[in-house]
Order: C-alpha cells, then structure tokens, then sequence
C-alpha cells in the first residue's frame, strides 16, 4: 500500500482531521422545501398561501410559481434564483392541485444555534463528511470558536442565537456562496438588509478570520451555554437522559450525559501536539481490527477547580479522551476500557518524548443488571466468609472453656 493510500484510509477514519472545522446549518426556509408547510407540501395553484403578517422571514424561491392569492409578512424578503417568481394562477386546470386550501409557512422562530442537532460536519466544499470512529461530545457538536460555519447555498434560514455569551466568535461565515472570514466582510454583511431577518436573538456573531493559535489546541468554548445545548438535545426525550447500560456511568466534560467505557485525561506540557497525538492514536491503536467496534473523541477541555471541593477557583485545561463500544451485557465497554489501558500503557513509555506530563483514566463497563448480579454474588461471598469466622471463634472460644473448666487436656 502506497503512502497516499495510507493518508487516505486514516482520512476516513478521522474525519476533520484538518485544522479547520466546517460545520453547515441543516434546516432552511426555502419556499420549495414541503417541511416548511403546515400542511407538510409545497403550496399549488390553487391554494392561498399565508405568511403570518408579525412573523419575521426570508425565504428563499427557486422555481416559478402560479398562486391563488398570498398573504405577505410585514418584515420580510423573497430572494429569488434566475427565473424564479410569482404569478397569478388564471384558474385552467392543474393536475394534482385541486385543494384550492389556505397552506401556511411554518414558525421558523425555534431553530436555535445552540441545538446540536442542526448542524452537522462537512468538507469545505460543503460535501457531508463521513461519520467515521470519531465523535464530538455534545458542546463541540454546535460550531465551536476557530471553526468555518457554512450556510448552505441557494437555501434561506433564520436561526435564534440566543446565548450566555455576549459574543459568540466564529473563524468563517460562508452563506450563499459566499465566504466572510475577516472582521470587516461581516461587519459589512450586518449592515445589510438581510441579516436581521437571518439572525435573531441576544447574542452577536463575530467572525475574526484566525484559527486556533495553540499546537495542544483550543477549547471549544461553548461550555456557557451548555445548559442550552443540553436542553436541546433532550428536548425531544422530556429532558431526561436515557437510562445507561451501566451502573456507574462516566459523566465526560462538555457531554450531556453519561456514557459507558472509558475516559483517559492527559496533562501536557508545551511541547504536547493535539493533531499528531490523535493520528497517533488512529494509526497505532483505534486502526487494529480488534478496536473496530470503538468510538473516539479527543480535544481539549477545561475542567474546574475548587477550593474544598466547594468554591470555585480556576479551571486546568486537559486533554480529554473518551471511548465508547457497541458492547453488550458483562461486555459493555470492555474493548474500550482495553484501548484506554493501552493509551495509558503508551503514555508510560512515551509521554515525555509526546509532551505529556500524566494521565488518568476510568471506567464504566458491564450492564447494570450483571454489576447487579456480581454484586449479590459478592455479599454471598461475603456473608459466608463472615459466617466461617463466626462459627471459628465460637468453636475456638467453646473449646477454650472446657480447657479451664478441666474438662479437656
């Protein structure tokens, strides 16, 4: 196998290995998009079309369209590809449109920046990225702070960005077609007219046009709002974490809930390289058939400390690294707890000449249902060993009476 196909193999495996990270924004308000409809289809000829007249929009049209009647918002826009447009329908028949019913345009008021779930990672040319071994805990699912975001071309959105933070900075902003990556692009773009129909909230967007400065790399920096990103993810569950497999699951920093397997947390110094670390640990260890089943996120994390375990003082960054396999019953997270061995075994032998400092890992493997049964297992065991002694001391102590008694020599 050629060096080139070697590169391109832990490509697949390490999707956004590059500095940059792009992430697109998923929903749209484009007027051809059924989801985008009350009644769940694009409008017909025959039908009234009604934009709620308070409900601030900018859709964006791609086709001609013959209409009824359509009712406009107060505030809002209509941006239009080469021959797209509106024209009253002159009442000839059209097939499969003979409704003639009211359709709305769906609230679009709710898509917020901070929900993990409308985003998703892609190539710079916008193309989906591979979903690979590699994961992000949930705060780095939503665009982090030296990451490119993309707003997909030829499409219109409207996204709440709402936030803990007055300023929520970003490297890019690419939207229709077009990439923003200085201070002054986007200022310009906000003095425009489009961007208050396209961006709502209390928070401020900031390009400033420079990746992460740091060769240990950068934290994400969404961790002030992560009580947002968490409700959003569990929104749709009743904001409950789903019931894990095992008993004592790990809680990983910037994750909404607890995983089963492993998590290693590495100190460094400055000599320490977060891109080549995490090939490291692609080539040599989660590449080998027998981790096949296992999932890998990696990045730096702050993680807080306190005074007496109560005031807080400071935070320490650290690299986290958390594992998780498709295990089941007494298995569950075993491969993983056996990769984190195996990293903990290579920083022994190599953390100097790799820059790092220590490492700490823990576990959470097995159902709970088998810790269940190995646990009354083991209060057997232990109330037998307890009986034996018991009954030892009394035999021994029965035996010392009848010595002083005379009764036996």
């Amino acid at each position: 196998v050629s060096p080139t196909d070697w590169v391109t193999l832990f490509s697949l495996l390490l999707p956004g290995a590059a500095a940059a990270v792009y992430k697109q924004w998923i929903p749209n308000t484009n007027f051809e998009t059924a989801s985008n409809w009350e009644k769940g289809r694009v409008p017909c000829a025959s039908d009234v079309v009604h934009f709620e007249k308070n409900k601030v929009v900018s859709v964006f049209v791609g086709s001609p369209h013959a209409l009824t009647d359509m009712y406009l918002p107060l505030n809002g826009e209509f941006v239009l590809a080469s021959g797209a447009g509106f024209a009253a329908f002159d009442g000839s028949w059209d097939p499969g449109c003979d409704s003639g019913a009211t359709v709305r345009f769906a609230d679009a008021e709710h898509h917020a920046w901070f929900n993990p779930t409308l985003w998703q990672a892609v190539s710079p040319d916008g193309e989906l990225e591979p979903s690979g071994r590699i994961f992000s805990v949930d705060e780095e699912r939503v665009p982090c702070r030296y990451d490119d975001v993309i707003f997909q071309p030829e499409t219109s959105f409207r996204v709440n960005v709402d936030s803990s933070q007055r300023v929520i900075h970003l490297r890019s902003i690419s939207l229709m077609g077009q990439e923003l990556s200085s201070p002054e692009a986007w200022a310009g773009y906000l003095r425009g007219p489009s961007a208050p129909l396209q961006f709502h909230g209390n928070g401020t967007l900031q390009v400033t046009g420079t990746g992460c400065p740091d060769k240990s790399g950068c934290a994400c920096g969404n961790a002030p709002d992560g009580h947002r990103i968490c409700a959003a993810l569990l929104g749709a569950s009743g904001r409950q974490c789903p019931a894990p497999a095992c008993q004592s699951p790990l809680q990983p920093l910037g994750h909404c809930c607890g995983v089963c397997g492993a998590t290693v947390n590495l100190d460094f110094t400055p000599d320490f390289d977060l891109q080549k670390y995490r090939d490291r640990l692609v080539q040599g260890l989660l590449s080998q058939p027998k981790y096949a089943s296992v999932r890998m996120a990696i990045s730096k994390v702050h993680k807080a400390q306190t005074f007496l375990g109560v005031i807080p003082r400071s935070s320490t960054p650290l690299i986290q690294i958390v594992l998780i396999d498709d295990g089941a019953g007494v298995q569950m997270g075993s491969t993983a707890e056996q990769l984190a061995a195996d990293i903990m075994e290579d920083v022994a032998q190599h953390g100097e000449t790799l820059g790092i400092s220590s490492g700490k890992m823990e576990v959470a493997t097995g159902s709970a249902f088998s810790r269940q049964a190995g646990s009354h297992a083991l209060n057997r065991i232990i109330a037998g060993t307890v009986s034996g002694l018991l009954f030892s001391l009394l035999l021994l102590g029965g035996i010392l009476f009848l010595y002083r008694k005379g009764k036996l020599r």
